[in-house]
């Protein structure tokens, strides 16, 4: 069990229901799916995704409070030009450390630490220089240098934010958000930091690597449905995961900082860990997923019972999905009836590196606003022993809830969320 509390003091969101937290709460309340037949060139072929369609940075940070004005425009200034996914990172981050208020009762610079999730952040970026250099070398552009580096994401932001602590980035595949978080976590509680931003930024694949994972059973092929009808986690006729682009960052602190700085205070991350399987492989790992589960709890000091709600990772894969509820029940047991479970990434999509961070996001938002968000295209159940959300937000009490990310190469992950 930790003997240090941290807390969640600043949220930002950048997802296909819109730009910022606010929006995406209203589209979880709503249940509004946001995916649909594809716009983006790069994404041609695929039968459905959630799209960041037509996002400038410039517009977006209009959004934000204004009063940091100094602030915003150092951003807009050094991200404008940068690629797009440090763009998209770059308003998240913004918006979390407003949240926060760490613009106006700051941290030392020192005692503030860095966390991007994910690796090979630059892949469509890496796509389209390879093509221009194969036309003519002599006019790579020198920025590329620095830009195809995950390194760059750290760089550009902790210059915006002047952040002078600890930073780096980590990789878990799908589940890098839960990975970032952990590190997170565990920094803070060594007293290494006194706050820490958490970014899961956007996963801008090129069509080599969407190919590939067409060609791997993950994404699905659309089965001839209308397009925010393919994405349909734990339901019998899924058939792989949707694509979801987003970006999502949250500000971890130690609670005796967020008091001193009044602070708000959105929830506790209690526990958090990783668990991995031995395997190189994409299939999914009962025993690993379990084993994150009850670690997650167990450093949380928290009892299986006294789980209200699951975020789950449920990407709608076949393999997957049917995993994962054998995990709940090894974890669970009798009192898996009384837990409710949902999945964001009926809604968004599987936004991928940012995943774990959209969906802790998303169980705050829930927790806070007393509902849970609708299962998606959820028409046939693949167990009838779980407790499924409906096709409509519940008003329910959350006391405590568990998100799970998994990620291809054996990586098991679940953090604890509680009200602070």
């Amino acid at each position: 069990m930790s003997d240090r509390r941290i807390i969640i003091t600043g949220m930002g969101a950048l997802t296909a229901q819109g730009v910022g937290v606010p929006a995406l709460a209203r589209g979880l309340r709503e249940g509004r799916v946001a995916i649909r037949a594809p716009l983006q060139p790069a994404l041609a072929g695929l039968p459905a995704a959630a799209e960041l369609d037509g996002f400038m940075l410039a517009d977006a940070l209009k959004s934000l409070p204004q009063a940091a004005g100094p602030l915003l425009e150092k951003a807009r200034r050094l991200a404008q030009r940068a690629p797009r996914s440090i763009e998209c990172a770059t308003f998240s981050a913004l918006e979390a450390w407003l949240d926060a208020g760490l613009h106006t009762a700051p941290v030392p610079a020192e005692r503030v630490g860095l966390i991007v999730a994910g690796s090979n952040l630059s892949l469509r970026l890496q796509h389209d220089t390879a093509k221009k250099f194969a036309a003519g070398p002599e006019f790579i552009d020198p920025r590329y240098a620095m830009r195809f580096l995950d390194t760059d994401h750290v760089g550009v932001l902790s210059e915006v934010l002047g952040i002078r602590g600890e930073g780096f980035t980590v990789g878990g595949a799908s589940a890098s958000g839960n990975v970032a978080l952990l590190k997170a976590w565990q920094l803070l509680q060594l007293g290494e930091v006194d706050a820490c931003v958490v970014v899961g930024p956007l996963a801008d694949l090129s069509p080599m690597e969407l190919r590939a994972l067409h060609h791997l059973g993950a994404l699905s092929p659309g089965g001839g449905r209308e397009a925010d009808q393919v994405c349909r986690p734990f339901d019998a006729g899924r058939d792989g995961f949707v694509l979801g682009q987003g970006t999502a960052c949250v500000v971890l602190e130690r609670e005796d900082s967020a008091l001193r700085r009044g602070a708000p205070m959105h929830a506790e991350l209690a526990g958090a860990s990783l668990v991995l399987s031995a395997s190189h492989s994409a299939a999914p790992d009962v025993v690993g997923e379990a084993a994150a589960m009850r670690k997650a709890l167990s450093r949380a000091g928290v009892a299986p019972e006294a789980v209200d709600y699951v975020n789950a990772h449920a990407s709608a894969s076949t393999a997957g999905d049917d995993a994962e509820v054998q995990a709940l029940r090894e974890v669970f047991g009798g009192h898996l009836g009384r837990v409710w479970l949902n999945a964001t990434k009926g809604l968004l999509g599987h936004c991928l590196f940012s995943a774990g961070v959209v969906e802790c996001i998303a169980t705050v938002l829930q927790l806070r606003g007393g509902f849970l968000h609708r299962n998606a295209n959820l028409r046939e159940p693949l167990a009838r022993d779980c407790r499924f959300c409906g096709d409509a937000a519940t008003a329910q009490s959350i006391g405590v809830a568990l998100s799970n990310s998994f990620g291809f190469g054996g990586i098991n992950t679940s953090v604890v969320i509680r009200g602070s």
